[in-house]
């Protein structure tokens, strides 16, 4: 009963800081694309109830991404802490085997390779694809946040513009260049019109319309022939205004299954199913099923800080050379995913790698405590 509850309390401080740490890094990364986000206001004219909600969609996807290095950072950490307490020599001389914790750490790993699992390829899927649907249901909230003084805007598809001075809602020498047909409905004949120019020298602007006074509108025909019109007034219903967000799904924010269908060269409307793309379905689909099992191995490789080293500057077994072989099993599945698309043998090696490691790791330990039990 005593050996459960220290389990148990090992397993809830291992899981706490895990958590801490996973969050701290989360944060610190979402606030970064948060100010990049930004643009979504500024540039593209959406609402700040919309930049909220696609900042807090997006948060999963920076959230999956801090795992592998939270997980490493919050073991690693909980061992060298108990090391230095002597916190372990207390439970070797009450009885406790070294193994025993070594199991524990395993499972914990297999505990968050499932939570991995779970958000990898459902949840994060979901929610960015959902922060993308956000963007193409709602459209931009009003056309006043994206204009710019004495600067080109081409924030909307098609539709160029630019004022010189602006207060508030009130503009001055205004240009816009439409190719996009959202002001045929302002000249006759819009059927054969290639291009509207509108110059004016004041206007409003309110949320999706803009009111211009005294200018000019120039209508370029197929035939290129050009018609001048003169106004006193012009109101312009910018409605139909398309943004330039990119409204096609990437394959981060596909499901799981869609990309398993694509992959077997079952047609999906969102997606090129082609040979051409199976390099990148490939490498998704190791990121979101293989990429989870190296966490086993960052376990294993960490308990190597309990063997009790010979001397008291052995390399191999020193805090730091096994906190960065840790940190290189990281870095080598962040680099090796990049290449499973491209060969088959690659991809073979990534997913089988951590079943064939894992199983050596933990002889090598099994020897190494067998060893200590008989020197003592």
């Amino acid at each position: 009963m005593l050996q459960n509850k220290i389990y148990q309390n090992f397993f809830r401080e291992i899981l706490k800081t895990f958590l801490v740490i996973l969050f701290g890094l989360s944060l610190i990364a979402i606030t970064v694309k948060a100010v990049n986000f930004l643009d979504l206001i500024v540039e593209n004219g959406y609402s700040i109830s919309t930049y909220f909600l696609y900042t807090l969609l997006n948060f999963f996807g920076v959230f999956t991404k801090f795992i592998p290095l939270s997980f490493l950072l919050a073991l690693f950490l909980f061992i060298v802490k108990h090391l230095r307490d002597n916190e372990f020599i207390i439970l070797w001389t009450s009885g406790v085997k070294k193994l025993q914790i070594v199991n524990l750490f395993f499972i914990t790993s297999i505990f968050i390779v499932l939570i991995y699992l779970l958000l990898s390829s459902f949840i994060t899927p979901l929610t960015l694809n959902k922060s993308r649907l956000l963007l193409t249901k709602d459209g931009f909230n009003s056309f006043l946040p994206t204009i710019k003084v004495k600067q080109f805007s081409d924030s909307f598809k098609g539709f160029t513009f630019m004022v010189e001075k602006r207060l508030n809602n009130k503009i001055e020498n205004v240009f816009i260049h439409d190719q996009s047909d959202i002001l045929k409905n302002l000249v006759a004949e819009n059927n054969t019109t290639r291009s509207t120019t509108i110059i004016s020298n004041a206007g409003i602007v309110e949320e999706k319309r803009m009111i211009l006074f005294d200018g000019y509108i120039l209508t370029e025909k197929e035939n290129l022939e050009n018609n001048l019109v003169k106004f006193e007034q012009l109101n312009i219903s910018l409605k139909n205004l398309k943004n330039n967000v990119i409204q096609q799904p990437k394959l981060q924010e596909t499901s799981t299954l869609k990309l398993i269908r694509c992959f077997r060269n079952i047609e999906i409307k969102t997606l090129d199913c082609k040979k051409d793309s199976k390099t990148e379905l490939s490498s998704m689909l190791n990121r979101r099923f293989s990429l989870p099992f190296y966490l086993p191995i960052v376990a294993l490789i960490c308990s190597f800080l309990l063997i009790k080293p010979k001397f008291k500057r052995t390399f191999f077994l020193n805090k730091y050379s096994i906190f960065f072989l840790s940190f290189l099993i990281l870095l080598y599945s962040e680099l090796m995913i990049r290449f499973t698309g491209i060969s088959k043998l690659m991809g073979l090696i990534f997913i089988f790698t951590p079943f064939l490691v894992i199983p050596l790791l933990y002889f090598i330990l099994m020897l190494q405590f067998k060893k200590e039990s008989y020197l003592k």
